[in-house]
């Protein structure tokens, strides 16, 4: 699978252990994300202030748009996942733009690292479920509204994470690989097309981040919401 930023367009830098292959450079820029994640968290919080400014005032308008954005699609239940929420907005939003530091490469290009996030989130959604609703209900309302609508119930929670993963996934690697793409093809002294593509690029990162973590919500407000039937 291919690399964006400065990485060769070649294989990922694989390591085996105990029969398991690991894509150790998806590895690598996923822990440097959670790095940048926790240090801004640490910046911004250090020195709290009444009047936010600077990393406080960033992450406070993040995190209040979140917080309302949860409200709105989750309920007042929806508050005890909030946490989970805005770390992962954070970490996708780092994650997607790491690949355009030339030299670097987004783990969001690789497809493991999208499909694990959406399981988790998929995961979450059914333990919630059974925990919210207990086992039996939660169960037949796979059977609602007719019994034969199951497999279609059924099918509906295989693609969920299926769609999650591939829509963030394909986004980010296609914006890496035209890149790249356009690196190679425009001249040094015409750097305007890779300027533009890099801002369109910051972009995408910060909208795919924001799709993914409000599939995530609205997935999660079915089994969190006050007024779940």
């Amino acid at each position: 699978m291919g690399h964006g930023g400065g990485n060769d367009m070649g294989a990922h830098k694989l390591a085996h252990l105990a029969g398991l292959t690991f894509n150790m450079d998806t590895l690598y820029m996923t822990w440097l994300a959670m790095a940048i994640v926790i240090l801004i968290a640490i910046i911004a919080t250090r020195k709290l202030e009444l009047v936010p400014r600077g990393w406080q005032n960033l992450l406070e308008l993040a995190v209040t748009a979140i917080l309302d954005q949860i409200e709105a699609t989750m309920g007042s239940r929806g508050k005890k996942l909030a946490p989970l929420i805005i770390t992962l907005f954070l970490f996708l939003l780092i994650a997607n733009w790491l690949g355009l530091i030339p030299g670097l490469s987004s783990p969001t290009n690789d497809i493991n690292t999208t499909l694990g996030l959406a399981l988790m989130i998929v995961v979450l959604v059914h333990i919630l479920g059974v925990k919210n609703r207990g086992a039996g209900n939660y169960v037949k309302h796979f059977f609602q509204p007719y019994i034969p609508f199951v497999f279609i119930n059924l099918i509906e929670e295989l693609a969920k994470p299926i769609t999650l993963s591939f829509r963030l996934f394909g986004n980010i690697l296609a914006g890496e690989i035209l890149i790249v793409v356009l690196s190679i093809l425009v001249p040094v002294w015409m750097p305007i097309p890779n300027i533009l593509w890099l801002g369109f690029s910051v972009f995408v990162g910060l909208v795919q981040a924001f799709i993914f973590t409000m599939l995530s919500m609205s997935y999660l407000a079915g089994v969190t919401k006050d007024d779940y039937h």
